[in-house]
């Protein structure tokens, strides 16, 4: 498994840690750097699929 599949999964759960508590406390600036966050986990983690994915077909 592809460093960036894990890293990218810790930065969606984080991110969305950060959301809800955005959200709870009225904090919007918070809420949408948790929203920032999460997309750019998931971003990092599809990177690493493909890596993954390459490299099972190469071999």
């Amino acid at each position: 498994m592809d460093k960036d599949r894990i890293e990218g999964g810790a930065r969606q759960v984080k991110g969305s840690l950060k959301e809800a508590i955005g959200k709870v406390t009225g904090d919007r600036a918070t809420s949408a750097e948790g929203k920032a966050e999460k997309a750019a986990g998931e971003a990092q983690s599809a990177a690493g699929k493909l890596k993954d994915k390459a490299r099972s077909v190469a071999e």
